[in-house]
Protein backbone atom coordinates (compact mmCIF):
# COMPACT_ATOMS: atom_id res chain seq x y z
CA UNK A 1 0.00 0.00 0.00
CA UNK A 2 1.42 2.97 -0.81
CA UNK A 3 1.73 5.72 1.52
CA UNK A 4 2.58 9.54 0.91
CA UNK A 5 2.56 11.76 3.99
CA UNK A 6 3.52 15.48 3.95
CA UNK A 7 4.80 17.57 6.70
CA UNK A 8 6.07 20.70 7.05
CA UNK A 9 2.80 23.18 6.66
CA UNK A 10 1.74 26.16 9.45
CA UNK A 11 1.43 29.81 9.67
CA UNK A 12 4.31 32.11 8.20
CA UNK A 13 4.45 35.64 7.14
CA UNK A 14 4.38 37.37 3.80
CA UNK A 15 8.25 36.87 3.08
CA UNK A 16 8.99 34.16 5.02
CA UNK A 17 10.14 30.41 4.50
CA UNK A 18 8.55 26.93 4.90
CA UNK A 19 9.84 23.77 3.82
CA UNK A 20 7.41 20.68 3.03
CA UNK A 21 8.39 17.33 3.39
CA UNK A 22 6.68 14.08 1.71
CA UNK A 23 7.52 10.63 3.07
CA UNK A 24 6.92 7.95 0.65
CA UNK A 25 6.78 4.08 1.30
CA UNK A 26 4.90 1.30 -0.46
CA UNK A 27 6.22 2.32 -3.68
CA UNK A 28 10.14 2.07 -5.17
CA UNK A 29 10.46 6.04 -4.62
CA UNK A 30 13.77 5.84 -5.99
CA UNK A 31 12.11 5.07 -9.96
CA UNK A 32 9.22 7.26 -9.47
CA UNK A 33 9.24 11.05 -10.41
CA UNK A 34 7.61 12.99 -7.41
CA UNK A 35 5.01 16.24 -7.66
CA UNK A 36 3.95 19.05 -5.62
CA UNK A 37 0.31 20.54 -6.22
CA UNK A 38 -1.73 23.05 -4.40
CA UNK A 39 -5.71 23.93 -3.86
CA UNK A 40 -6.52 27.27 -2.64
CA UNK A 41 -10.14 27.82 -1.06
CA UNK A 42 -12.62 27.96 -4.24
CA UNK A 43 -10.15 27.13 -6.94
CA UNK A 44 -8.93 24.43 -9.02
CA UNK A 45 -5.79 21.85 -8.02
CA UNK A 46 -2.90 23.28 -9.74
CA UNK A 47 0.73 22.13 -10.16
CA UNK A 48 3.86 23.78 -8.57
CA UNK A 49 6.58 21.66 -8.99
CA UNK A 50 7.98 18.13 -10.68
CA UNK A 51 10.98 16.03 -10.12
CA UNK A 52 12.36 13.08 -12.17
CA UNK A 53 12.99 10.00 -9.89
CA UNK A 54 16.72 11.31 -9.50
CA UNK A 55 16.02 14.92 -9.12
CA UNK A 56 18.57 15.83 -12.02
CA UNK A 57 15.08 17.29 -13.99
CA UNK A 58 12.79 19.47 -12.16
CA UNK A 59 10.04 21.81 -13.27
CA UNK A 60 8.20 24.25 -12.28
CA UNK A 61 5.13 26.94 -12.48
CA UNK A 62 5.65 30.35 -13.28
CA UNK A 63 3.74 31.48 -10.45
CA UNK A 64 6.97 29.81 -8.00
CA UNK A 65 9.52 29.86 -9.83
CA UNK A 66 12.62 31.54 -8.50
CA UNK A 67 10.96 31.29 -4.87
CA UNK A 68 10.40 27.41 -4.75
CA UNK A 69 12.88 24.51 -4.95
CA UNK A 70 12.04 20.85 -5.61
CA UNK A 71 14.68 18.05 -4.04
CA UNK A 72 14.55 14.54 -2.85
CA UNK A 73 16.62 12.25 -0.92
CA UNK A 74 16.38 8.90 -2.40
CA UNK A 75 18.39 7.01 0.40
CA UNK A 76 15.36 8.82 2.75
CA UNK A 77 12.36 8.21 0.30
CA UNK A 78 11.63 11.89 0.95
CA UNK A 79 10.63 14.58 -1.73
CA UNK A 80 10.96 18.47 -0.14
CA UNK A 81 9.06 21.69 -1.08
CA UNK A 82 11.64 24.85 -0.06
CA UNK A 83 9.39 27.94 -0.44
CA UNK A 84 10.98 31.14 0.18
CA UNK A 85 9.40 34.72 -0.52
CA UNK A 86 6.05 33.52 0.68
CA UNK A 87 3.33 35.61 -0.70
CA UNK A 88 -0.55 35.55 0.32
CA UNK A 89 -1.43 33.68 -2.60
CA UNK A 90 0.55 31.05 -1.75
CA UNK A 91 -2.08 30.19 0.59
CA UNK A 92 -3.23 26.54 0.08
CA UNK A 93 -3.44 23.16 1.37
CA UNK A 94 -0.64 21.40 -0.79
CA UNK A 95 -0.34 17.54 -2.12
CA UNK A 96 2.38 15.57 -2.58
CA UNK A 97 2.13 13.24 -5.26
CA UNK A 98 3.87 10.11 -7.27
CA UNK A 99 4.03 8.93 -10.75
CA UNK A 100 4.99 4.91 -11.57
CA UNK A 101 6.88 6.80 -14.03
CA UNK A 102 10.25 7.87 -14.09
CA UNK A 103 10.05 11.32 -15.50
CA UNK A 104 8.75 14.22 -14.07
CA UNK A 105 5.51 15.59 -15.20
CA UNK A 106 2.95 19.12 -14.43
CA UNK A 107 -0.17 17.24 -15.32
CA UNK A 108 -2.09 16.06 -11.85
CA UNK A 109 -3.79 13.24 -14.01
CA UNK A 110 -0.60 11.49 -14.88
CA UNK A 111 -0.03 10.71 -11.37
CA UNK A 112 -0.58 7.76 -9.53
CA UNK A 113 -0.77 8.37 -6.06
CA UNK A 114 -1.72 11.60 -3.64
CA UNK A 115 -1.08 12.52 -0.20
CA UNK A 116 -3.39 13.89 2.44
CA UNK A 117 -2.22 17.57 1.80
CA UNK A 118 -0.72 20.40 4.78
CA UNK A 119 -2.11 23.72 5.13
CA UNK A 120 0.03 26.69 3.74
CA UNK A 121 -1.04 30.01 5.13
CA UNK A 122 0.69 32.97 4.66
CA UNK A 123 -0.37 36.13 6.14
CA UNK A 124 -0.01 39.75 4.34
Amino acid sequence: QVQLVESGGGLVQTGGSLRLSCAASGLTFSRSAMGWFRQAPGKEREFVASTSYSGGSTVYADSVKGRFTISRDNAKNTVYLQMNSLKPEDTAVYYCAARRLSGYSSYAASYDYWGQGTQVTVSS
